[in-house]
């Protein structure tokens, strides 16, 4: 009988917590892969250290068996550390030393967490980012993992291993911290926001909808060396989001028509231009590809995540 062990790196994080207990709750024998141990992983799952930091790591003996690797794992933006040779080293490199390590050991698919900061920090007005758009990466981040998308491509024609890149939006839903933590309890406090004028378009995707679109990855012939755009489909411009936090916290929120330029010149003189942009400009993905190759829909709505990260 064929082995259907799946290993998700970065299991203890915001994404790989939440795809390890779905993959569990289904019957299915994972592995969760984490930087140390221990960690909080669903109760009698196995465990393997996975450091993506650690030249010297084979993983030989963590992939035997192993049909299929879901890599959530990354080095991400907001860290101390960010330049751009560590992004490197553990986005592209170690990315690829598991890669090969999965390949050599017989796995079938690698399934890898990309980002849509490889295709820009904007889309063109009307015009939303598909998996044929070309990369416009403006940060060490999103170079780094074009850099990786390119290498593990190069990688599958070579060995013959599947592989998957899926290009994710801003990920929300309970647990989430940054800016979108931010961003609501703004609105919660009811403190008034100057982004009323703003009239851009930008594509998230709700946790819930990120897992299932990985687990149809994971199984669907169709995926299989190809790039992949995954969002909620419901683009919004930043003053409804902030309206739809309003709603879902029984806290209207309180926005000041400030016209765009004024917050665009603040934001040049305070030295803030990238919350500018993501407040201001549009950035939109278009997951037609993913709808009608992969049979794919979003499961949940934005309205009843943000009802479930306001119960907490």
């Amino acid at each position: 009988m064929r082995n259907d062990t799946l290993l998700v790196t970065g299991a203890s994080g915001f994404v790989g917590r939440d795809l390890v207990r779905e993959l569990a709750s289904s019957g299915r024998d994972v592995i969760g892969g984490v930087r140390k141990a221990p960690a909080d992983l669903p109760s009698g799952m196995r465990s393997a250290v996975i450091d993506l930091d650690d030249a010297s790591a084979a993983w030989s003996s963590e992939l035997v068996g192993v049909r299929a690797v879901v890599h959530c794992a990354a080095r991400v933006p907001g860290g101390v550390d960010g330049d751009e040779s560590t992004f490197r080293r553990v986005n592209v490199e170690g990315t690829l030393r598991l890669a090969r390590a999965a390949a050599t050991s017989g796995v079938r698919r690698f399934v890898f967490i990309s980002s849509v900061k490889v295709n820009g920090e904007a889309s063109p007005p009307g015009k939303p980012f598909t998996p044929d758009s070309q990369p416009a990466p403006e940060d060490a981040y999103g170079r780094s993992k074009l850099e990786a998308e390119n290498a593990l491509l190069t990688l599958a024609r070579e060995t013959g291993m599947e592989v998957v890149i899926v290009r994710a939006p801003l990920v929300y839903g309970p647990g989430v911290g940054g800016n979108f933590q931010t961003m609501m309890h703004w609105v919660e406090r009811g403190i008034p926001l100057p982004l009323g004028a703003i009239r851009n378009r930008r594509s998230l995707v709700a946790l819930d909808n990120l897992v299932d679109f990985l687990i149809t990855c994971l199984d669907h012939p169709a995926a299989a060396n190809r790039i992949w755009m995954v969002s909620d489909d419901d683009d919004v411009s930043t003053p409804e989001l902030l309206r739809r936090v309003g709603r879902a916290s029984g806290r209207p929120a309180r926005l000041l028509p400030v016209p765009p330029f004024l917050i665009r010149g603040l934001a040049a003189v305070t030295g803030k231009r990238g919350v500018a942009r993501r407040l201001c400009d549009s950035l939109q993905v278009d997951i037609t590809e993913s709808r009608l190759q992969l049979d794919w829909e979003p499961p949940i709505t934005m309205a009843d995540t943000l009802s479930r990260m306001r119960r907490g």
